[in-house]
């Protein structure tokens, strides 16, 4: 276990905040809201929509029918859907509107298009994914810096609520700032606790447009790399458990882990923290003056152009999904 309870001398909240994690994280239990088929059909749902993020509610039903035809366990489209709206997934192609926003939360343009990104802290983005354990799931919320793909924060929450969204925003606000934050329209980041934290930090907020699927496209790809990488090998049984093992992934993948799309470099080099503890979840200070002081001019690879994410530098996005989404993971 991370924290010691009865400490004689360093109080729960304080461990907590050495280790980086919301107090909250300490007394939350994995769910148990749903029999043990659904959470098998959530596995392997899960599972599938990293190999066809394509795949909508209709034709993740019939993969599922396929894939249970010796069982004569039949699934219906109530219940796909329903289970890719509690693991908040949706197919990443554009479709009509149909979810209305909230009436209290302002949704912003999006600012990336045909922006060159080519420096640290230029962009951050964000989202959430869906981690499973063995009985139960929870959600995963990361900020990332998009030209180094380094993960400035993670937190975990047992809801989708709004608040572990800003706990981890706060989090890496407090490492640096950057120029532009962008999410998708999420009502996590949408909501009034969420952007007035950037409002305040003079952050400018960008937003993907509905129904684009290439806006966020590096992060998605972040995800890819958790499950394949840590989460599908491990089976946690508890929430403390799960934390443990991000925990691990994001130092392995900020210090250690090399990008080709980086020139075989890690993502703390590019970013220029490799000198000291790269864990989302360490919550350890920056070296340097991010506010106005000098950084690490050392890197050298081409600029990250948002029409020209991988070899195919002169072909717009959208022509390259296919290829970001299925190139091997040694590629990031």
């Amino acid at each position: 276990m991370l924290i010691e309870p009865k400490h004689p001398k360093i109080p729960v909240r304080r461990q907590c905040e050495l280790l980086g994690l919301s107090p909250s994280t300490l007394y939350a239990r994995p769910r148990r809201g749903e029999n043990a088929f659904n959470e098998r059909l959530m596995r392997l749902i899960d599972e599938q929509y990293l190999r066809t993020p394509y795949y909508g509610v209709a034709r993740m039903m019939q993969w599922l029918n396929r894939a249970l035809a010796e069982e004569g366990r039949p699934v219906n489209i109530k219940r796909v859907r329903r289970l890719m709206r509690e693991m908040g997934i949706e197919a990443i192609y554009p479709k009509p509107r149909t979810t209305v926003k909230h009436p209290d939360h302002t949704v912003y343009p999006y600012l990336l298009r045909d922006m060159t990104i080519n420096r640290p802290d230029q962009v951050w983005c964000t989202d959430i994914t869906y981690i499973r354990l063995r009985r139960g799931w929870v959600y995963l919320v990361a900020v990332m810096d998009w030209f180094s793909r380094y993960v400035l924060s993670w937190e975990v929450s047992i809801t989708m609520d709004a608040s572990f969204c800003v706990d981890a925003l706060e989090r890496a606000l407090a490492r640096g700032t950057p120029e532009i934050f962008n999410s998708d329209q999420g009502s996590q980041f949408t909501s009034r606790a969420f952007t007035s934290v950037l409002l305040g930090a003079e952050v400018q907020i960008s937003m993907d447009g509905r129904g684009r699927v290439y806006d966020n496209i590096f992060i998605e790809r972040l995800w890819r790399s958790v499950k394949y990488e840590e989460v599908y090998l491990h089976e946690y049984e508890t929430v403390a458990e799960a934390v443990s093992g991000l925990n691990r992934y994001f130092s392995f993948y900020n210090d250690e882990r090399l990008h080709q799309a980086l020139d075989y470099q890690t993502p703390a080099e590019v970013y220029g923290v490799a000198e000291c503890s790269a864990s989302g979840n360490a919550g350890t200070e920056h070296p340097l003056n991010r506010n106005g002081g000098d950084r690490p001019t050392s890197f050298a690879a081409a600029p990250v152009a948002l029409r020209a994410p991988c070899a195919a530098a002169n072909e717009p996005l959208e022509s390259t999904l296919a290829y970001e989404l299925a190139r091997p993971l040694d590629g990031e």
